[in-house]
């Protein structure tokens, strides 16, 4: 038994649930332990919106009395979860990271809390994110900027990045993200977690709640983990089909991602893109994966040098940035009179999407499903392809990287990305630590797969993370 709430909540969820079912901890006791953890931790990395203390400790007395009675419980039973302040959970502030949603109260649920609450789990906070998780960095307007747990004076990424620095400090051991640009594994990467975004379409989400019907989307909602065994299970709960579900949600029986853990890679034929199609890339991160994929190499998977190059890199990007931009504009019109009141990057990205022609737009659309071919012949050659997650390691607060190995980055805000190629294309896209820089910041290696082959990203995740693993390196403030 944990002999302290530091020890208790980084101890992995699967543990922790194992521990519950056996009666040897109670729901309420690591609730507890989670809200204390937040308590200490948070004014120092400003990784919570909104804390759901009161309903936590309901949920928790609820989870704990059906403990007691035995029977079956769900795989997150008495497990803590934050949910990031995109996600709706009915009585509870939804900011959207916005002040003009500063006082809102959902009056519905996600899909994803309707299913992490089945499965047992419990809401104990909505976590920090940019406004509505437009940026690749966790600033708003409603407070302090969220922190690194590595180096507090450094990001922790965006659009998830609350999350992934409650995780990657231990206030709660696992987390909510969602990845519409690189969401879930850009804070994944920075903070040294897990993180893995589903084929689109694999995890619903409503067609109205919170906003309008939207009928196309990058965006998924994913696990933040520490272990590759916990994003598994926390995934198998989120995925799956449902009828009130938007548009492109997948209508199909979920794989059993936790039977992939001990595949392995023997016999896989993986690509290693150090760029991506070109992308700039730090010599200190692109030297610390190619290390990494040495790894596979080792565990007996076939590697070869295949570049991802469905265009140039500053194709790629602006063609994502279209789209990214021109859904922003028509899914929060509630900002069309209102500009002055967002953020800088909020508004530099309804601007453009406003101003978008529609030529312009349809390239984009032409472009996307060209990208998404190409992806289909990329992954019918290869099992596998292995990046960089990002070009660069965290940065200062505030601290946009404008060059990147000397050179000019493609856009002065989100020109240090790599993860957004498979929000156009919808590939399933994983990060894992793969070590530090100089400066002692985490790095990611991205782990692609496959349309709707989560299962081989899995099985590879877990076999890098058996040879080099992550979990015990914890952070300055945890």
């Amino acid at each position: 038994m944990p002999s302290s709430d530091r020890e208790l909540v980084f101890t992995p969820a699967w543990k922790l649930r194992d521990m519950i079912v056996k009666k040897k901890l109670s729901p309420v006791e690591l609730t507890e332990a989670c809200l204390r953890r937040i308590e200490k931790l948070d004014p120092k990395l400003n990784a919570f919106l909104t804390i759901t203390a009161d309903m936590a400790r309901t949920e928790a007395k609820a989870a704990e009395k059906a403990m007691m009675k035995g029977g079956r419980l769900g795989p997150l039973h008495g497990i803590p979860v934050p949910i990031k302040d995109l996600e709706a959970v009915r009585g509870v502030k939804l900011t959207q990271g916005s002040l003009l949603h500063k006082d809102d109260v959902a009056t519905v649920n996600a899909i994803a809390v309707d299913r992490i609450r089945a499965a047992g789990g419990i809401i104990i906070g909505k976590t920090n994110t940019p406004e509505w998780g437009l940026s690749g960095t966790n600033d708003n307007r409603l407070g302090d900027s969220c922190r690194n747990p590595w180096d507090p004076t450094r990001t922790s990424g965006g659009s998830s990045g609350g999350t992934g620095a409650a995780v990657a400090s231990g206030m709660t051991p696992i987390g909510q993200g969602s990845d519409g640009g690189g969401s879930v594994r850009i804070p994944a990467s920075l903070v040294g977690i897990y993180g893995i975004k589903a084929t689109q379409g694999r995890v619903p989400r409503r067609q109205a709640a919170p906003h309008s019907f939207q009928p196309a989307n990058f965006s998924s909602v994913g696990p933040m983990t520490r272990n590759v065994r916990d994003g598994a299970v926390f995934l198998k709960v989120l995925s799956g089909p449902q009828s009130d579900a938007e548009y492109g949600t997948l209508n199909e029986a979920v794989p059993d991602y936790e039977s992939a853990l001990g595949r392995g890679v023997r016999g896989l034929k993986i690509a290693w893109s150090p760029t991506l199609g070109g992308h700039l890339v730090d010599p200190e991160v692109k030297a610390l994966c190619q290390k990494a994929v040495k790894v596979f190499e080792d565990a007996g998977a076939i590697i070869e040098d295949a570049d991802f190059k469905p265009a140039p890199a500053g194709e790629q990007f602006q063609t994502w940035y279209n789209f990214f931009a021109a859904r922003a504009w028509n899914t929060h019109p509630e900002a069309h009179d209102h500009l002055d009141q967002l953020t800088d990057y909020a508004r530099s990205v309804l601007e453009d999407g406003r101003d978008m022609k529609s030529a312009e737009l349809f390239l984009t659309y032409e472009r996307i499903i060209q990208y998404q071919q190409y992806a289909r012949e990329f992954f019918s050659k290869w099992d596998l392809l292995l990046s960089p997650t990002l070009a660069v390691a965290a940065f200062k607060i505030n601290g946009h990287p404008a060059t990147i190995g000397g050179k000019k980055a493609v856009h002065p805000k989100l020109g240090w990305l790599m993860t957004y190629p498979f929000n156009a294309t919808g590939n399933p896209a994983a990060t894992v630590p793969c070590g530090f820089n100089k400066d002692g910041m985490p790095v990611g290696l991205q782990i692609t797969g496959a349309h709707c082959d989560e299962e081989v990203v899995i099985a590879a995740s877990a076999a890098f993370e058996q040879a080099m693993p992550w979990a015990d390196k914890l952070p300055k403030v945890s």
